[in-house]
């Protein structure tokens, strides 16, 4: 901030804005229509009139202190002030048209032909073998690489993404686009944010299919390198609808090294033979308890991870790869419960270092492309 006699103009101040972005949307607030009006004194203080997208915005405090941070580098600034307006009803669905297009019916933006967003569903043929401790873990590590990431919590009956990686804020609502909360740089979507406090949902398929296209096509998820689909266990209708609503979806299966555990995890992944979609490969969770003189504790047996990859190559004709075997870890559980997944709070941990390499892996591969069908006419045709 500084004080020399020479004021900025109006134009100088909206230059300035166009550095600050809606935490939410990621684009600056001059694009969306946010700026209401901006006024310099003579005294050299400046007043900008923001509009926020809807009354109450948990954001508001982070776009006044940005605005301010902004404007308060500019030549001639003495103080500013920042007034909060709320959109109307029509400025709301102008901005929704302006992101979403004019689409009667919004589209699912991952099933589009030019989509360059990888989706992974993870999935796993029984429940607890820590299906969303390892969708949140790869989320975060993704997000920490600097890719641009989702979750959809698609484990309608037993949600628990939001909790384990953080996510605390309700959705808004604009016009008819939802935008997700965001929690250690990943955008998550799911149905206990919707519910009152731990009440359970009791749906039928239909209202199942019905939810998850909404969570694809009518929450906010901007430019994303990856999606994950935290899937309920087993081979049932949500695992169905994806296949249906995302055909270019992943399958990341995710497994103990039990013997039993493997055999059902195989099911899990070969529904790609019927869905036509690629499986990415295997994480073996829970696969030993290191002792404190270094040998280790194979407390669920052994070898349940690499069964099912070499089942499913078989199966698919293709090699699906052992991606990581992540060791037993209390901090693993207990950070999941504080909302801080372990690759974040605990790096070092030899299960974080397994995760934080499968996420390498599953994101260093080239955006799209893969497994399209490309428009390509031989030469000399």
């Amino acid at each position: 901030m500084t004080s020399t006699g020479q004021l900025p103009t109006t134009d100088d101040v909206r230059e300035a804005l166009k550095t600050v972005y809606d935490p939410e949307i990621k684009k600056p607030i001059t694009e969306l229509g946010m700026v209401k009006d901006v006024t310099v004194g003579e005294d050299g203080v400046v007043t900008v009139a923001i509009y926020l997208t809807v009354a109450g915005c948990p954001l508001k405090d982070t776009i006044t202190k940005d605005t301010t941070a902004a404007v308060e580098k500019l030549d001639g600034v003495r103080s500013v002030r920042v007034e909060l307006d709320v959109m109307s009803d029509e400025q709301r669905t102008e901005l929704r048209k302006s992101l979403r297009g004019d689409a009667k019916e919004p589209v699912i933006p991952f099933a589009q032909p030019g989509s360059l967003t990888r989706v992974y569903c993870v999935a796993s043929g029984k429940g607890g073998v820590g299906k969303s401790s390892v969708t949140v873990n790869l989320a975060a590590a993704m997000a920490k690489r600097g890719l641009s990431v989702g979750v959809v919590d698609a484990d309608i009956y037993g949600h628990s993404v939001p909790r384990m990686l953080g996510a605390g804020e309700k959705p808004t609502k604009v016009d008819t686009m939802i935008m997700p909360p965001q929690a250690h740089g990943v955008k998550v979507i799911s149905i206990g944010m919707f519910t009152p406090g731990n009440t359970p949902v009791v749906w039928r398929g239909p209202m199942l299919h019905r939810a998850l296209q909404q969570f694809l096509a009518d929450v906010f998820w901007g430019d994303l390198d990856i999606l994950l689909l935290d899937l309920p266990p087993g081979t049932g209708d949500i695992a169905i609808s994806v296949a249906q609503l995302i055909p270019n979806a992943e399958i990341l299966v995710v497994t103990t090294p039990q013997q039993a555990a493997a055999e059902v995890a195989e099911r899990a992944g070969a529904i790609a033979l019927q869905t036509r979609q690629r499986v990415a490969g295997v994480i073996e969770n829970m696969s030993w308890l290191e002792q404190p003189d270094g040998s280790r504790m194979e407390i669920f047996g052994s070898g349940g991870g690499q069964s099912v990859a070499d089942s499913l190559s078989k199966s698919v004709g293709s090699t699906v790869p052992l991606l990581g075997q992540v060791p037993l870890d209390p901090r693993l559980r207990e950070q999941g419960d504080a909302g801080t997944p372990i690759v974040l709070s605990a790096p070092e941990a030899p299960a974080a270092q397994v995760l934080t390499a499968a996420a390498e892996k599953l994101s260093v591969r080239a955006r799209g492309l893969a497994g399209m069908m490309l428009n390509v006419t031989p030469a000399g045709r």
